[in-house]
């Protein structure tokens, strides 16, 4: 019997040829040579990549036997998840090989902002001899602040302590009991940037944070704070970076990435109090070998049929039919959750499926609705094996129970989280009718039923004339189109929800007016991402 074929379009370690190991035909490429790549995609079964070979619409039609894409690195910007997920193709990756590297690296980029590092070589290696000039600062009870305590941050609060400084820490999804264990006291961002000395940033790049450290931000800094940046281009505002450092209203920065690379705008560059390096965070051997190691023993399992700890589109394992459409579903309950819960740190979530449902074995959707929930929250890719892991280090607790009893639907998913100070956030849905339309039917107790859309607008307020009236004719003034909406409430005269679908985001601006106008009690706008 012909072995599988696995196509290694760009150059990856030995260790990662040696944990394939010998039950493959193993094939070595130019991924960026297109025609060479596109044909050796012809009889492949699995293809082992790293940032320069591009999988997309055209590759993946090129492939009619591919099971399996790997990257052996973090990002997946040159995989079309999409199109592989819609082919049946798993995508995999490596998700925690580079998180040792960019902790080290950030922890380099504070010292060389701290002593002048990078400055006071250039000077000596011109032949000056200026000490005085390069003077710079301990770290020795200065204080670290952590922008975002997932992997990342933790690993480099744990790096800190050995320089015996205080560590504080801003992340509205880490609970404060789980901060303490990585001794660092969490506050609110304004806090964290007027009190710290150091701060560097971890967090996910989302609307909600792009640009999160900007003008404001910046002016709410000692005079002789630095600010440093090894996650994601454009989390700090790299104008409002460059006006800041020149007017001295901090003392400097250290980027590792940038909005645009290798960056078009140099002016921020040449400033000479920053420190910047080519986008290196997993630009270690060790890094390196991790990456390929990890997705050649993903490349194993997925071949051999197992369940695949890294797989980011797929569910790894045997699933029943009837199982498998609910899947997406709940993930997307997930996100919603997630938006509900706002800045709220869960400490646990529950969930609960009833129905028909209760015959089979349902456990991937606790794994779906952490996948979920996570997936707009960290800087990682989530998948289903990693999101129980992810809980865990946040302190979340998760749980599965399952019912026969359902009264109104042939089948209901229900997700229930628990707030650090003890509220409780809700949400529901089912699949409905031959057609199994996500629609969810219950938010924190309020009896529903919309169907799931890529834009959500979630309001609560007193129930009273005018409400519609009003919230409507700001979005229709903004060119926001309104696809569907349900109003629901518990008494006549008290609290109203408004769930709304509309065809595109609405500016943050607009939400900001509704809200004071209707007098909201709370408004969510929510963006489903596609898994």
């Amino acid at each position: 019997m012909a072995k599988p074929i696995v196509v290694i379009a760009e150059e990856l370690s030995p260790a990662t040829v040696e944990a394939l190991g010998t039950d493959f035909d193993v094939r070595n490429v130019d991924g960026t040579d297109r025609p060479v790549l596109l044909a050796a995609l012809a009889d492949a079964h699995a293809v082992l990549i790293r940032s320069a070979t591009q999988i997309d619409a055209e590759a993946l039609a090129a492939a009619p036997g591919l099971k399996v894409v790997a990257r052996a690195g973090v990002g997946l910007d040159n995989v079309d998840i999409k199109a592989a997920t819609e082919a049946g193709v798993m995508v995999v990756n490596a998700p925690t090989s580079n998180i040792v590297s960019a902790a080290e690296l950030t922890i380099g980029h504070i010292l060389s902002l701290a002593r002048h590092i990078p400055a006071a070589h250039a000077s000596l290696a011109a032949g000056e001899w200026k000490r005085s000039k390069y003077t710079g600062v301990e770290l020795y009870e200065k204080t670290v602040g952590i922008i975002g305590l997932g992997r990342i941050g933790a690993l480099i609060a744990a790096r800190l302590q050995a320089f015996g400084v205080e560590i504080v820490a801003y992340d509205p999804y880490v609970t404060a009991t789980r901060a303490q264990q990585l001794g660092a006291t969490l506050v609110g961002l304004d806090e964290l940037l007027k009190t710290s000395d150091f701060v560097t940033i971890h967090m996910p790049k989302t609307p909600e944070t792009t640009g999160m450290i900007g003008a404001a931000q910046l002016k709410r800094m000692k005079k002789t704070a630095f600010v440093i940046n090894v996650a994601r281009g454009g989390l700090i505002d790299e104008d409002a970076l460059y006006d800041a450092l020149v007017a001295g209203e901090i003392a400097g920065a250290g980027l590792d990435v940038f909005v645009a690379e290798p960056p078009v705008e140099k002016k921020l560059l040449s400033l000479p109090n920053i420190v910047v390096t080519p986008h290196l965070g997993a630009s270690t051997d060790e890094a390196q070998e991790k990456a390929g190691v990890s997705v050649a023993r993903s490349v194993r399992l997925a071949l051999e049929g197992e369940l695949v700890p890294d797989a980011v589109n797929v569910a790894g394992g045997v699933i029943d039919p009837f199982v498998r459409p609910g899947i997406a579903l709940v993930e997307k309950l997930g996100q919603v959750l997630a938006g509900v819960a706002g800045h709220g740190a869960l400490t646990s979530l529950e969930v609960d499926v009833r129905g028909e449902l209760a015959a089979y074995d349902v456990s991937v959707y606790r794994l779906a609705a952490l996948k979920g929930y996570f997936t707009n929250l960290v800087t990682e890719n989530v998948s289903y094996v990693n999101a129980p892991l992810l809980a865990e280090q946040r302190g979340i607790t998760s749980t599965l129970s399952v019912s026969e009893d359902s009264v109104d639907y042939r089948n209901t998913t229900t997700l229930r989280g628990v707030l650090g100070d003890g509220s409780v956030v809700e949400v529901a849905g089912t699949l409905a009718g031959t057609k199994l339309a996500q629609k969810i039917i219950g938010l924190n107790g309020y009896d529903i039923e919309v169907p799931l859309a890529d834009h959500l607008i979630l309001m609560t307020y007193e129930d009273r004339p005018g409400i519609v009236a009003t919230y409507g004719k700001e979005l229709g003034d903004a060119q926001v189109n309104i696809a569907g909406m349900q109003i629901a409430r518990q008494s006549a005269g008290g609290q109203a929800l408004s769930v709304l679908t509309v065809d595109s985001p609405v500016p943050d601006e607009v939400l900001e007016r509704i809200a004071a106008q209707i007098q909201a009690t709370s408004l969510r706008a929510i963006e489903i991402v596609e898994s």
